[in-house]
């Protein structure tokens, strides 16, 4: 493994640079090093495909062993990319050992400079208590890049597929759970049923109920989790049957300010939180979105799955359509749909107009499954 390092990064390493080696450029990588929020950080992307590593919080001692710190990152990244060990280890065992050399050319240090201004952009994902940032890595992988003339790329999506050339054969292999999430409305059936890798965070389970519902980003969510040990005995057509006996554990916002909106038990900020810490132990929970209209949507942990072949979430299917934004919760939704459904209502064509400007669509779960993927 090749790690063409800036000046600032062979600096701090101490080291002269090895003169220029033969390399393969899947295995060769661009690093440089940051300080943020007082503490140093290496930033290194992949030449071939801009794939991230980022290590925060480095020492003296860490620099000395920045080649080994940089393939246990790779490892610990994939691992929560859901990418198998046999996989991972064949990549390292193909890469060799590190060696240090300089920049490689002005196209590959203005790709790292990229990558290092993501970084700032994302500087709220930045775990202060780990050396390897799993996280910012997963999400700096993540950006839309140019790759030449009109010509766009996402890096996870393009080492994946380096990935299976190197292995030529199935790279994923994670745990995954079957979710039904019901949307709380009356009289309308609206609900949606997910499979989602167990290594994703709270974080991106809301984006899969985003996008499997239609909400947008304007409003604040919520999680809680219920201790099912305190089920009582109902029929699962009770109309109180998701709520009734269960005592809630824990409460996982997904911003400071949902922390202003005061309950009683522990709390957590979504964004480090794997749904792996409590399910499938948890089985029930809620995730409500936009504290003014209250849209209240129930979880069911269906089954587990041991060996999910991909990296994404998949809805297989679902019923009703998703209210729009703003419209007054469960009893404003109930008058829009008189007005809707009656075009003979004097507020019929301006409703009409007012739920387009919503964005408010039929759910299509093709549209869902490429936004979820």
């Amino acid at each position: 493994m090749l790690i063409h390092c800036s000046k600032k990064l062979l600096d701090e390493l101490k080291i002269k640079p090895d003169p220029e080696l033969a390399e393969e450029p899947l295995f060769s990588w661009s690093a440089h090093v940051l300080t943020i929020q007082r503490k140093k950080m290496v930033v290194a992307v992949n030449n071939l495909n801009r794939y991230a590593v980022i290590l925060y919080g480095l020492k003296a001692k860490d620099f000395k062993r920045l080649g080994e710190l940089i393939k246990d990152g790779l490892r610990e990244i994939w691992l929560a990319e859901g990418i198998k060990e046999d996989v991972i280890e064949r990549y390292l065992s193909a890469a060799g050992e590190v060696n240090f050399t300089k920049s490689k050319d002005r196209s590959s240090v203005s790709r790292l400079n990229r990558a290092c201004d993501f970084v700032y952009f994302l500087e709220e994902y930045i775990d202060p208590t780990t050396l390897i940032n799993t996280e910012l890595s997963l999400k700096v992988s993540r950006d839309l890049v140019g790759a030449g003339k009109n010509k766009y790329i996402y890096p996870y999506r393009e080492m994946f597929k380096e990935l299976e050339n190197l292995t030529d054969g199935r790279i994923f292999g994670t745990e995954a759970v079957q979710l039904k999430i019901s949307l709380k409305l009356d009289d309308h059936p609206c609900w949606r049923r997910v499979i989602v890798p167990l290594n994703n965070t709270f974080e991106e389970l809301h984006g899969v109920i985003k996008h499997s519902f239609g909400w947008g980003y304007q409003h604040l969510h919520s999680f809680y989790l219920y201790n099912p040990k305190t089920k009582k005995k109902l029929s699962p057509n009770h109309p109180a049957y998701h709520e009734a006996g269960y005592e809630p554990i824990l409460n996982i916002v997904g911003s400071p300010e949902a922390l202003l909106v005061p309950v009683d038990m522990e709390r957590r900020l979504e964004h480090h939180v794997k749904l792996s810490e409590y399910i499938p132990g948890v089985t029930h929970l809620k995730y409500v979105y936009d504290f003014g209209d209250n849209w209240e949507h129930y979880i069911e942990v269906e089954k587990a799955i041991r060996d999910y072949d991909t990296y994404h979430p998949v809805c297989l299917e679902g019923e009703g359509d998703t209210p729009p934004e703003d419209v007054g919760g469960r009893p404003g939704y109930s008058e829009y749909l008189k007005v809707i459904n009656d075009p003979g209502h004097p507020e019929h064509r301006e409703i009409s107009r007012w739920a387009q400007m919503q964005g408010r669509r039929k759910f299509d779960i093709e549209m869902v499954n490429r936004l979820l993927k």
